[in-house]
Order: structure tokens, then C-alpha cells, then sequence
């Protein structure tokens, strides 16, 4: 992460900035967010007239305001809010191009300085960097100007609804919350402005052998009522936890994998899978699916869904995506993800997808198992709550492997009997997402990236339980 001075937005500069100070008195004072983006604007303006013959750019921006509450014994152990903005600024020239990253402060005097000084560092770079023949410059029209509001805990009120419902409970977790915006703009008049509310709180309940279960609620509107659901299910099993766990042979078991499980899976269609660029490179398990019709269950559909608002529908160039796009139907391979790099190196048509050709907006669509009802579906078999430490182990074949985590439980005539011992699984798509994908629950749930390493992630997937014959064990 880069140093404090590098990554905090100064709060008192962005609310008593020039550029809010020379607002028209009839004129209210702006937000944090608003005077953002006016000082987006004013930089746009400035590395335009920074232009030369022939030269081109793109400026991308990522911001948020953020409140975070970590909690450790059902107490706070650290709070704070974090205002943070940088810039990527991407210098054109030819079939050239160079980008560097800095920090947007909301001093203009500073800001300026240093995009004079990157524009000047980058127009040397360009000197010594070799053409690229596939270089994708900007180009169009395109403008857009998006705003989703949520209706979030007020700042003072996040410990009293969180630990109210746990003072009895080993609780461990981080809450975040605030509004983050993505921005991009370029040299050809192009314009996008992204801007949402949302909160995630990521949490454990351990009980006194340290065995945690491992629970989740994000969303845009917090409801409090909801919450406490949440932490009932996760109670529920935390209370199970407290009986011997059940040793299981290595084998096929019939499994239920809750939408977290689920969740931990869809990244792994992002690597090796929906690319056009692995397609046309031969590195996509689903080569199989294009070249020899390999087809997975007609009960499996997946879609890019930029309709819940949750991330930008405009990507790293300022194209824009169509709101919904299928990528699975029905079992069956319907669209890739083509950037225009890929489009042009193939002579394909882009579907607005980003450079790296990654799912931004995940969405498995619901099946019609009953949610409240899957331990009745499940019968006997493992319950499995949630998966890491994934990875291909054949990815011709489209073979994934990893380990359960947190509160996984052996089920018998549809009753928890106890905790298992964590197991190794080593199966394949074409597999468990194939003939042996007995079905869908009929709800979806919002799991969110919660990783925050440069920034709080706006990245959500929407996914439902799976129940699965014949999931493969290996250790």
C-alpha cells in the first residue's frame, strides 16, 4: 500500500476547497463527493490544454469515503473513516503509451505540479518504449453519469446495531460502509461518472475450541431485521460446532454447496475460462465447450449483470458494456468476454468488456430448490458453507480443487449430525456444473469482495446454493 501521504484525500481540503470556496453564493456548497468530481473535471481540463499534436490520454479515477469498525470479543478494537482518491493517467502517442498512478489531493496548486511532472516523466517514457501493434486509443462519444444511493447505519449508531445482537458471542469482524466512485474520462471527450452506497459486514463466531463460522451481509439498505436472520443462521451453527467432529472417507458425496462455496468458485471463471483472449490462446477450460460441445447442466446460467448498480458498466477505455450479457445459457456457452484489444488482435467486435477480460458483475442465476428447505433436499450428504485455497488442477478439463472452511457439517435424513473434519475436494466443472448438478435454490445472495488491500472493493457477485450428486473428495 502506498504511504499515507500517497493514499489519504485531505478531508479539509475537499470541504473547503477553492473550488467550493469560488462557488456563486446562490450556489449550495457541494458534498464531498460533488466537489470530487468538480475537481475531476478541472484536472480533465487542465491535462487538455497539456496536449499536443498527435497526443492522446486517459484519466481514470477511484475514490470512496469510508467508515471501518473492526470488532474483536463482541468489542471495538479499531475505528476510523478513510477519504482517499488517485488518479491513473495513461499518455498516448503513436502506437506508444505509458501510465502512471498519483494521489488526487483537492490542493490544485499540488495537483497541478504533479500532473505536470507526470505528463513530463511520461512524454520521456515514451521515448523508449517499443510500438504496440494492438494499442487501443480512445475513441468516441460516450458520456455517462450514474449516482446509487443506499440507505446505510448513521456513523454513531454502527456499534449499537452491530454489537447489540452479540454482547453474549465471541464475535469477530470488520464493518465497512460509504460511498465509492469510479471515474474516466480522455482526451476525445469522453465522460463516465460512477458513483454508490453500500456496506459490508464480514464476520466470525468462534466457540471455545476456536472453531468459527463464518457469516456475511452487505446490501445497500442495512435492515436490521435482516441482520438478525443473518446472525440466527450463523448462531445456529455455531451451537452444532460444539459436537465431535465427524472424521469422512475420501470419496463421492452427495453436497450442498451454500452460496459462499459458490461464490469462491465464480473467480475461477475469470482465470482460464470466460477470456476470448485464453479462448483464442487455447489457456480456457472452455475450449472444450467452443471446439468439441462439451455442454454443462441446461439448470446453469450465468450472466454479467450491470443492473443492480453495484459496479461501473464503463470499463478501463471508456467503452460501455450492454447492462445484462450471457455468458452461460442454459448449459450452454453463449458469449465470451472480448475487449478491444482482443477484438482487434482477432478481428472480433468488443462487447465492452475490460483489458483483462474479467467477470465484473457475476450473476448465477436462481433455480427452483426451496432455500429454506435444502436439508430436506440434501437427505444425506455434506453441507458446505464455504471453500478457499482453490485452484486449477486440470484446466483442459476444467478441474477445480480445494478445501472446505469454517462450519461444514455432515447431514443425515436431512438433519445436522455434526462438524466434519476439513476435506480436500478435486472435481470437475463439466462434472458438478454438468450431469451431476441436481439443482438450484431459488434465491440468490449478494457476496461481496471484501478485500481492501488498496481500496474498499465494489466487486459483488449474486449467486444461489447448488446441490450437487457425486461431488469428489480426495482427502
Amino acid at each position: 500500500m502506498l504511504t499515507e501521504v500517497n493514499l489519504v484525500l485531505s478531508a479539509e481540503n475537499f470541504s473547503a476547497s477553492n473550488l467550493t470556496e469560488s462557488l456563486p453564493p446562490s450556489e449550495p456548497k457541494l458534498s464531498r463527493a460533488e466537489t470530487l468530481e468538480r475537481a475531476f473535471e478541472v484536472a480533465i481540463g487542465f491535462l487538455k490544454d497539456l496536449c499536443q499534436t498527435q497526443e492522446q490520454f486517459t484519466l481514470s479515477l477511484m475514490a470512496e469515503q469510508s467508515q471501518f469498525c473492526r470488532f474483536n470479543r463482541a468489542k471495538v478494537r479499531q475505528t476510523g473513516q478513510v477519504l482517499d482518491a488517485s488518479l491513473t493517467l495513461t499518455w498516448i502517442l503513436g502506437s506508444r503509451s505509458s501510465y502512471c498512478e498519483f494521489p488526487l489531493s483537492g490542493d490544485w496548486d499540488y495537483d497541478r505540479t504533479l500532473m505536470l511532472d507526470c505528463v513530463t516523466n511520461l512524454r520521456a517514457d515514451l521515448k523508449h518504449i517499443p510500438d504496440n501493434p494492438y494499442l487501443v486509443k480512445p475513441e468516441g462519444d460516450r458520456c455517462s453519469h450514474a449516482v446509487h444511493r443506499g440507505q446505510l447505519l448513521a456513523p454513531d449508531q454502527v456499534i449499537y446495531q452491530v454489537l447489540s445482537q452479540v454482547t453474549d458471542l465471541d464475535f469477530v469482524g470488520i464493518y465497512s460502509a460509504g460511498w465509492s466512485v469510479r471515474a474516466y474520462a480522455d482526451s476525445v471527450g469522453q465522460f463516465h461518472w460512477f458513483m454508490s452506497e453500500a456496506f459490508s459486514l464480514d464476520y466470525s463466531l468462534f466457540n471455545t475450541a476456536g472453531q468459527a463460522v463464518k457469516g456475511i451481509y452487505a446490501g445497500a439498505i442495512w435492515n436490521q431485521d435482516a441482520y438478525q436472520q443473518n446472525l440466527a443462521r450463523s448462531v445456529d451453527q455455531l451451537k452444532r460446532l460444539d459436537r465431535k467432529a465427524q472424521r469422512l472417507d475420501r470419496g463421492k458425496y452427495r453436497t450442498y454447496l451454500a452460496p459462499a462455496a459458490v461464490a469462491e468458485l465464480i473467480p475461477m471463471m475469470s482465470w482460464g475460462g470466460v477470456s476470448e483472449a485464453d479462448l483464442q490462446q487455447g489457456g480456457s477450460w472452455l475450449l472444450g465447450m467452443r471446439q468439441d460441445d462439451r455442454r454443462l447442466s441446461e439448470k446453469l446460467s450465468l450472466i454479467e449483470n450491470f443492473g443492480r448498480g453495484t459496479v461501473p458498466r464503463f470499463n478501463d477505455l471508456g467503452e460501455v458494456a450492454p447492462e445484462s450479457l450471457t455468458i452461460l445459457n442454459r448449459g450452454r456457452l453463449e458469449n465470451t468476454l472480448i475487449s478491444s484489444r482482443s477484438a482487434k488482435e482477432y478481428g472480433l467486435v468488443s462487447n465492452g468488456a475490460a483489458q483483462d477480460e474479467a467477470l465484473r458483475a457475476p450473476e448465477i442465476l436462481p433455480g427452483t430448490i426451496a432455500a429454506d428447505s435444502i436439508l430436506a433436499e440434501l437427505d444425506t450428504g455434506i453441507y458446505v458453507s464455504n471453500l478457499h485455497y482453490l485452484g486449477w488442477s486440470d484446466r483442459p478439463q476444467g478441474r477445480i480443487t480445494g478445501m472446505t472452511r469454517y462450519a461444514c457439517f455432515w447431514v443425515e435424513n436431512g438433519e445436522l449430525v455434526a462438524p466434519i473434519e476439513h476435506l480436500r475436494f478435486d472435481d470437475s466443472l463439466y462434472s458438478f456444473w454438468g450431469e451431476n448438478l441436481i439443482g438450484l435454490t431459488d434465491t440468490q445472495e449478494c457476496i461481496p469482495n471484501v478485500e481492501s488491500y488498496d481500496r474498499r472493493s465494489i466487486d459483488t457477485r449474486w449467486t444461489p446454493g447448488m446441490l450437487i450428486e457425486d461431488f469428489t473428495y480426495t482427502l
